[in-house]
């Protein structure tokens, strides 16, 4: 058992302002050093083209590109590689699990992925300049892979495959944009069908009205549905599956078997971080063990984190944070059955 931790990064301020910080942050830290050993080891299978990168973030995010830009600034880097490390649009994401329930007032997601991809940050932050207020935990520093926003609008997503790649968004930068830009549940699934997807992923909503839906959405099409479970397949897009899918179905299953008893933020937390309720995955050596289980509630602008499984939750109190009440906290700490090294910790 490994105890690991998550830094609570906590700005209010422009996208340019948040770029600089986090570049200072990261100038001389583990992340860097673990990001330039690993580019030292094998060449991006993608291409970086700076003007095509500028121009659909101009279109569609344009405070997130000035926060590149900060980054930059700060990093003292070509922006080739600070758009490979942080910009999120025609990278390559690898393979991961997930697993996402949702009630008429909550969200509840379990994060499976490989510890060495875990940066271990979560951020809160309220901008200045365009863009609703943010909380949650971030991707590759500039992306959320789970969140909500000051509108009460919940989101995660979970991984379908990264075959047939197209030019677009991965993703964790996906869910920022749609985060930052999207009030509710239709805005959402607006957002989505618009914006150019790279991968095949189910993007799970709840806004504050507790109107829920699933996106299955990949580079050729976007549809959706109405569903308060998911895992790791398609059930409109059948052709876009991978082929093995008894994992993904086996979780599912375990959800839907147990949800009656479920309907609480307490139960659904537990459903999801309890290792013996057949939805926390273990399998962390093949990217599929569940690092942290977050739950939203959207009504009550609350948020309640874990890192590992069998854990009480760490609750922030999202309203308070935007009334301008600080965190007196840094950092969220939890146990992870692993050993396998952690992408911020040493």
């Amino acid at each position: 058992m490994q105890q690991i931790y998550s830094d609570i990064i906590q700005f209010r301020g422009s996208h340019y302002e948040l770029g600089q910080i986090q570049g200072n942050q990261l100038s001389d830290s583990l992340i860097m050093k673990n990001r330039r050993r690993q580019w030292q080891l094998r060449r991006p299978r993608f291409d970086i083209n700076v003007q095509e990168t500028k121009d659909i973030f101009q279109k569609y995010a344009p405070a997130i590109r000035e926060e590149l830009i900060g980054m930059q600034d700060s990093l003292k880097q070509p922006m080739e590689e600070i758009l490979r490390d942080f910009g999120g649009y025609r990278i390559e994401a690898p393979r991961s699990g997930c697993s996402t329930f949702t009630g008429k007032d909550f969200l509840v997601r379990n994060y499976d992925y490989h510890p060495k991809t875990y940066e271990g940050r979560f951020h809160v932050f309220a901008p200045s300049d365009s863009g609703y207020a943010v909380i949650g935990p971030a991707q590759r520093i500039t992306g959320r892979m789970d969140g909500m926003n000051e509108k009460g609008l919940a989101m995660g997503y979970n991984s379908i495959h990264r075959k047939k790649p197209g030019s677009g968004f991965v993703c964790h930068m996906i869910g920022r944009m749609m985060l930052e830009n999207c009030a509710t549940t239709q805005e959402a699934e607006d957002f989505l069908k618009e914006i150019p997807h790279r991968h095949s992923f189910s993007y799970i909503v709840l806004d504050s009205n507790g109107e829920t839906s699933i996106i299955e959405a990949t580079p050729r099409s976007v549809e959706v549905r109405k569903g308060n479970a998911c895992t790791n397949h398609f059930e409109i897009l059948k052709e876009e599956n991978r082929h093995y899918l008894d994992e993904s179905h086996k979780r599912l299953n375990a959800i839907h078997e147990q949800q009656n008893d479920a309907d609480n933020i307490h139960q659904a937390f537990h459903l999801l971080n309890d290792i013996n309720k057949g939805v926390f995955a273990t399998d962390y050596k093949s990217w599929s063990g569940t690092i942290h289980t977050s739950g939203y509630l959207p009504k009550e602008k609350k948020v309640w984190f874990a890192l590992g499984g069998d854990q009480e939750p760490t609750v922030f109190d999202f309203g308070e944070w935007l009334n301008g009440e600080d965190y007196d906290s840094n950092r969220i700490y939890g146990e992870v059955d692993t050993d396998l090294g952690f992408a911020h910790m040493k």
